[in-house]
């Protein structure tokens, strides 16, 4: 997969040293999807148990044992993976993952 924009998952770490324990699981994360070639949502339900699939195509993970939020948006027949938001999970709380 195609990862669009890391940058975002490593200015969230930079962003406040209490996130500086998001480096490691946002890099697993990062360097497992870079490799996978998810062709439909029950690909990622296979790798990843615990995310959830929206309706809107985005896909929710939960990193560093749920601490953490990562919405993303997934175009399945290019390949790409779009960043839409990293956060905690009081952050996530307060956005619309279906429309972010």
């Amino acid at each position: 997969m195609r990862i669009i924009a890391r940058k975002t998952l490593i200015q969230f770490w930079e962003s406040h040293p209490k996130y500086a324990d998001a480096q490691t699981p946002l890099e697993a994360w990062y360097q497992e999807a870079k490799r996978a070639s998810w062709s439909n949502p029950a690909d990622i339900k296979e790798q990843y148990r615990s995310a959830s699939v929206l309706k809107s195509g985005r896909v929710v993970f939960n990193i560093a044992g749920n601490k953490y939020r990562l919405v993303v948006y997934i175009n399945f027949h290019h390949q790409i993976v779009y960043i839409r938001f990293v956060g905690t999970h009081k952050q996530y709380d307060q956005i619309d993952a279906e429309s972010i």
